[in-house]
């Protein structure tokens, strides 16, 4: 801004008036308010002081008249056990006090006198009960008199004194004792029950006066307070109940039978009342506190001061609550303020205008350096031109100035071509975003995007879906000391893959504040390439190397075990001889060498196949019966699968005579069979199921072997040498049983399309038919 300097020469002189003319005027504020906030809590104290002295005086001569009544009616009435006597004795003390509302006797044997005001038919009405001859309950309404106006009985009153809960903590007090207040039932007024015990020439309790003491000329009381113009009090019973209030009715509340209580503080009809005392409610008296405690609080806005003074007694635990609004007290105060406040505002206007002027006088040298020093950083004007006039501390100024923009938009300058003319991938990047703020053409020949394309992306667009990106926003580019260097996959724009490393680091402002990072990529794809070829070539050549010694191995095997094979055959048929010329011939073991005999030829010529197989020898081959083949093969598998509890079933239509090595055929099937007998190991037992079919494909004999185990890894590479999932296999079954099938014209493979289990597949040509 042209006139930054100016502005800032006004507004500071303008500030400097209004701060100052402000703080004389909030000192004078805060002082007066302060006296007069303390003022207000001294009125709140005295309120409440009154208060709860109107209280005890209300309350403390009822408690000295319903014990005088106690000790006259032990002395005089009790012991004559006359109900009569001891009603007109209530009577007369219930007219005498105005403060009680109720005066009524009960003893030990559930007896029971009451005296009450009424509304009619007649000004008291008494209710006696008597237990013995037989219960009984009277009614009766007299006049001030004493004379009888209505009277009637009630046999289905159960009423009993000894249950009431003044008796009982009467009784077990021994002692007077007061209850805690509660709403009339028959005059709905507040009140509260006195109890004193009436003691026998024992000392025993023969009985519990009561005295039911109406406390409305309490809230009568506080109505009559002024606390300053609006403010209230009321009083709080220790449980939370607002036991007097200036207006009467919002203290009653109806329960859902119609029963009446005391309203709770948080349920008060008074909301200023709530938002002063409500959260604390009964908490506030759960811990009396010996001093009033006083408390600022808002409501729709305005200020309010309460106040909570100390309960009256251990017996009374009831606190007067005071609050008033703060304008009662210090509205005027605060409309001084406000008047007082706009005085300083007009003269701090004022004299920033002086200023202003002042300012731009001072200021106009200062403008014309700033605005030769932005047209040199802009290349518009040659640092060497002469200066304007000015003051001569900025004159030295703008020659260290000068200086310093000439070597920064070297540094630039050079920065710029390193940057542009790199033959690596360049590219800078936001610390919070990730987002590329420049690239170079290298970069930009790398991804296949161009510059303006890639200044619309972030990093994280050029990564496999998948990959853990370098550059996450607010991580790790935020760090103290960071700086990468690791390699990386990319996606081109045609969604090609390419291998770079990837060096970062992270530039700083003067302040340590991240500017930007400087990211180089290098392509390394054509190197990756190379490893993998170099890495593919030296797995070849040690399968090679293995399949060489095996092959030598096998060929010296074959070899040596074709000669006892032969001996063993030989000795079966000599003995076979022998048995022809012996009378008897056990049948067994006729069968037995047989069998022997049988099987030695043919491990010899499984032998001879395999050494024709390491030999590269031409297949001999000879049509067979595929299904024939598969029966005697099953019987060799059969123990086996019987062990492992597999289920062998075969579909095995009728097929043409397949033209193959028998022997070589066989071992494949075997090989494929125990398999899938050992990939069901670990199944279900119910569900261990090995299939072997075979179907006709036009020229070809198509024989599957399918198991129901977990399938294959399809990370295994099936049918290459030396893999394996066995624990104790050598990994040469598959790739030896694809050379097999290859070898007679056929070809091997795992069924991709068979979901449960596994499906091995493998074709044979079918014997031409004579033409």
């Amino acid at each position: 801004m042209r006139n930054s300097l100016a502005a800032l020469l006004a507004l500071g002189l303008a500030g400097l008036q209004f701060v100052a003319v402000l703080l004389v005027v909030l000192s004078s504020y805060l002082t007066s308010e302060q006296a007069l906030l303390n003022h207000a809590r001294a009125l709140l104290t005295d309120v409440g002081v009154n208060a709860t002295e109107h209280t005890k005086g209300f309350l403390d001569p009822a408690r000295g008249a319903a014990e005088l009544a106690a000790r006259l009616a032990q002395h005089r009435v009790v012991a004559s056990d006359d109900p009569v006597l001891l009603e007109q004795f209530l009577f007369q003390q219930l007219r005498v006090t105005p403060n009680f509302s109720g005066l009524y006797y009960g003893d030990e044997n559930g007896n029971f006198v009451y005296i009450m005001r009424t509304d009619g038919p007649g000004p008291f009405r008494t209710k006696i009960i008597q237990t013995t001859p037989e219960r009984s309950v009277k009614m009766m309404w007299r006049n001030e008199d004493f004379s009888i106006v209505d009277s009637t009985t009630d046999p289905e009153d159960m009423f009993d004194p000894r249950n009431r809960p003044w008796y009982q903590r009467a009784f077990e007090k021994m002692g007077t004792i007061w209850t805690e207040p509660y709403i009339f039932f028959s005059s709905k007024a507040p009140g509260i029950t006195l109890a004193s015990p009436v003691f026998s020439n024992e000392g025993t309790v023969r009985g519990v006066v009561g005295v039911d003491i109406e406390i409305s000329s309490i809230s009568e009381f506080l109505s009559r307070l002024r606390i300053g113009l609006s403010g209230k009090a009321l009083m709080i019973n220790q449980n939370g109940d607002v036991i007097a209030h200036p207006n009467l009715a919002l203290i009653r509340t109806e329960n859902s039978d119609g029963s009446l209580r005391f309203t709770q503080i948080n349920e008060l009809e008074d909301p200023i009342a709530r938002a002063a005392f409500g959260t604390t409610g009964a908490a506030m008296t759960d811990t009396p506190s010996t001093r009033a405690t006083f408390t600022d609080f808002e409501f729709e806005g305005s200020s309010y001061v309460g106040g909570v003074m100390p309960v009256i007694s251990e017996e009374l635990p009831w606190t007067i609550a005071v609050y008033a609004p703060e304008n009662d007290f210090i509205g005027e105060i605060k409309k001084n303020r406000a008047d007082n406040i706009w005085i300083a505002a007009l003269v701090a206007v004022i004299t920033g205008l002086i200023g202003l002027a002042l300012a731009n006088f001072i200021h106009r040298p200062v403008r014309a350096f700033a605005v030769r020093s932005a047209l040199i950083a802009q290349g518009e004007i040659d640092p060497s031109e002469p200066q304007p006039k000015t003051y001569s501390e900025l004159a030295e100024a703008n020659q260290t100035l000068m200086r310093q923009i000439v070597e920064r938009k070297k540094t630039e300058r050079e920065y710029g071509l390193t940057f542009d003319r790199s033959s690596r991938g360049m590219a800078q990047m936001a610390p919070d975003t990730s987002r590329f703020l420049r690239v170079n053409d290298r970069f930009s020949e790398m991804t296949g995007y161009s510059s303006k394309e890639l200044s619309q992306m972030v990093y994280t667009d050029l990564i496999p879906p998948g990959a853990t990106g370098l550059f996450r926003p607010h991580k790790p580019m935020q760090d103290e000391s960071f700086a990468t260097h690791r390699e990386a996959r990319l996606v081109r724009k045609d969604g090609t893959l390419i291998n770079v490393t990837v060096n970062a680091i992270l530039i700083r402002d003067h302040s340590g504040l991240p500017l930007h990072a400087v990211v180089a990529f290098d392509d390394i794809t054509e190197t990756k390439i190379k490893e993998g070829q170099i890495d593919q070539l030296s797995r070849d050549l040690s399968r090679l190397a293995r399949g060489e010694t095996m092959g030598e191995l096998a060929a010296g095997l074959a070899h040596e075990v074709n000669q006892p094979l032969a001996a063993i055959a030989q000795n079966a048929d000599t003995a076979l001889l022998l048995l022809d010329k012996e009378g008897e011939q056990p049948k067994e073991l006729r069968e037995t060498l047989v069998e022997i005999e049988k099987q030695s030829l043919r491990a010899g010529d499984i032998i001879r196949a395999l050494r024709s197989f390491i030999r590269k020898e031409e297949v001999t081959a000879e049509p067979f019966d595929i299904a024939q083949l598969l029966d005697q093969t099953l019987i060799l598998v059969q123990p086996e699968a019987a062990e492992a509890g597999v289920t062998i079933r075969t579909e095995m239509p009728p097929l043409p005579p397949i033209p193959a090595n028998r022997v070589q055929i066989a071992q494949v099937l075997v090989n494929l069979i125990r398999n899938g007998i050992e990939a069901m190991v670990k199944s279900d037992p119910a569900n261990r199921r090995l299939t072997v079919s075979a179907v006709q494909v036009g020229r070809t004999a198509r024989i599957s072997v399918s198991d129901t185990g977990p399938g294959v890894d399809s990370s295994i590479s099936l049918f290459s040498k030396f893999e394996t999932t066995k624990a104790t296999g050598m990994g040469l079954g598959l790739s030896i049983c694809r050379s097999l099938v290859e070898a007679n014209g056929g070809r091997l493979w795992l069924d991709d399309d068979h979901s449960e289990g596994a499906r091995f597949c493998f074709t044979l040509p079918i014997q031409a038919e004579p033409k």
